[in-house]
């Protein structure tokens, strides 16, 4: 396999992984869990660490253009998939559906503005994280990936979960905005605390791509997408 191909390739695998953590976080956002008896928050909240994750390694390896490029290909993605949900719920189930329509509506009936929420929300953050990444690259000269990948997360998961309960919660009356400051909180460590965690693995997962492409190549590749 030649080089393009290669770079192809990891785009394709860290792509994918992307959208669909970004989708499935949404789907599943609609049911909201209690953690640690301490707060309570969407059990999407689980995956967007990885998404965060994820766009640090486009980042790194294919640019701000790369990020950015996958972020309105993802919202678009996200839009589809609630529109078509919206559609499947106006068509009537039939009688001995092994899922009523009532059931469906229930689990994939988000309202509204759960949806324009983590719309907004995750559009914005995309592109702070990858503004914020880039401000730290530059000033540290591509060295301390910790630093980048952390720092860009630290401010873009605080506009992230501020941003998306505020809409979905506050806006339409289903929270005090002292319920929502106490949730927001405590997701907004929750987050932060699994993005540390995942430091290793990022560190993993650039040595994982630039054994494949070579370090070379992947240094390139940010500045070609």
């Amino acid at each position: 396999m030649d080089l393009s191909k290669r770079r192809d390739f990891v785009f394709i695998v860290l792509a994918g992984f992307f959208v669909t953590n970004a989708i499935v976080a949404e789907l599943i956002g609609g049911k909201v869990v209690e953690f640690f008896g301490l707060f309570t928050q969407s059990v999407g909240i689980i995956l967007w660490p990885v998404v965060f994750l994820l766009t640090d390694l486009i980042n790194e390896h294919y640019g701000k253009q790369g990020v950015r490029k996958l972020t309105y290909i993802t919202v678009g993605l996200i839009s589809f998939t609630f529109l078509v949900i919206t559609i499947a719920i106006k068509i009537p189930a039939i009688n001995g559906s092994p899922v009523s329509g009532d059931a469906f509506k229930a689990v994939f009936g988000q309202s509204q503005w759960i949806i324009v929420g983590s719309i907004t929300a995750f559009l914005t953050s995309q592109l702070v994280d990858v503004y914020i990444f880039w401000l730290f690259r530059n000033r540290t000269g591509g060295k301390l990936i910790w630093l980048r990948a952390t720092g860009s997360t630290v401010v873009s998961q605080l506009i992230d979960t501020f941003m998306v309960q505020y809409i979905a919660f506050v806006i339409p009356g289903s929270w005090t905005l002292e319920v929502f400051l106490k949730n927001a909180s405590w997701g907004y460590t929750f987050k932060l605390l699994v993005a540390l965690c995942l430091i290793p693995f990022i560190y993993l997962g650039h040595f994982a791509i630039n054994r494949f492409m070579g370090n070379k190549a992947t240094s390139e590749n940010s500045e070609q997408i």
